[in-house]
C-alpha cells in the first residue's frame, strides 16, 4: 500500500491489484492548496464540505468512481472499509472510515473534533495507520489528537489538517503537535509512505510527516520524489 497527501484532509491510498481510493478530496478555491487532479476506483468523504467533499477533482478512467460518504459497510474489489458516524460535531456530522487493504487498517478520521469514549473507539475495530487531525479549528486539537493516539495506540500516525503556507483554512500548526508529542519536526518526512506487509510495521507508535505536491504541474496523479517503505 502506497498513502500520498495532498494537503488539508486529501489522501490517496493505492494497493497494486486493487485500486485506489481518495479521501476527502477539496475543492481547491476553498483550501488554498493546488487543485486536484487524481483518478481513483473509491472515493470517501467524511463531512459535507468544500474542504472534505469537492468528487468532482477526482476521476476514474472507465466510469465515475464509487462514492461513500456516510456510514456502512462496503467491498469493493476486496477493499472493505466500515463507515462510522459521528454526530457529537456542532453541527452537521461526520464520518470515520476505516479502510482494510491486504491485511492493513487505514482509519481517516475526517473532521473528528471530540476524543471518542472507549466502547467507540472499540467499534472502529484495528488501525494501524491513523491519519488523524491536529490543527484544532472544528477538528481535534493537538492535545486532544495525542490523547486519543494514546487510547488507540496506532503503529502509524500520520498527521493532517494543520496550518500550511498554501491554506486558507486558519490551524494550529504541525509543530504544537510534534511538541505535544516530543519529537522533532525533521523525523520521517517522506513524500509518501509504503507498507508492503502488516508484519513490517513498528511496535511502537511511530509518527510519520508527509510533504504534499506544491506545484501546479499537472502530474498530481503520480507521485514524485522520495518515497519510503515499511
Amino acid at each position: 500500500m502506497e498513502i500520498t497527501w495532498y494537503g488539508h484532509s486529501c489522501f490517496r491510498l493505492t494497493e497494486r491489484g486493487m485500486g485506489t481510493i481518495v479521501c476527502d478530496p477539496y475543492d481547491a478555491a476553498e483550501t488554498g492548496f493546488e487543485p486536484l487532479k487524481l483518478k481513483a476506483d473509491i472515493v470517501t468523504s467524511s463531512v459535507d464540505s468544500p474542504h472534505h467533499r469537492c468528487i468532482s477533482a477526482v476521476r476514474n478512467a472507465k466510469s465515475n468512481p464509487f462514492v461513500i460518504t456516510g456510514p456502512g459497510e462496503y467491498e469493493i474489489n476486496h477493499i472493505f472499509i466500515d463507515g462510522y458516524q459521528d454526530y457529537a460535531r456542532g453541527s452537521g456530522s461526520n464520518t470515520v472510515f476505516v479502510i482494510e487493504m491486504n491485511g492493513i487498517f487505514v482509519a481517516h478520521l475526517g473532521k473528528l473534533d471530540y476524543i471518542p469514549t472507549m466502547s467507540e473507539i472499540e467499534s472502529f475495530g484495528t488501525a494501524h495507520i491513523m491519519l488523524i487531525p491536529i490543527g484544532g479549528n472544528g477538528s481535534l486539537s493537538a492535545p486532544e489528537a495525542v490523547e486519543l493516539i494514546s487510547m488507540i495506540k496506532p503503529n502509524i500516525v500520520i498527521p493532517m489538517a494543520y496550518s500550511d503556507p498554501l491554506s486558507k483554512v486558519e490551524l494550529d500548526p504541525l509543530g504544537k503537535f510534534l511538541k505535544e508529542m516530543g519529537i522533532s519536526q525533521t523525523e520521517d518526512v517522506m513524500n509518501s509512505f509504503k507498507i508492503s506487509n502488516p508484519a513490517n510495521l513498528p511496535e511502537e507508535t511511530k509518527v510519520v510527516i508527509l510533504n504534499h505536491p506544491l506545484s501546479g504541474s499537472g502530474e498530481s496523479e503520480e507521485s514524485d520524489g522520495d518515497e519510503n517503505e515499511a
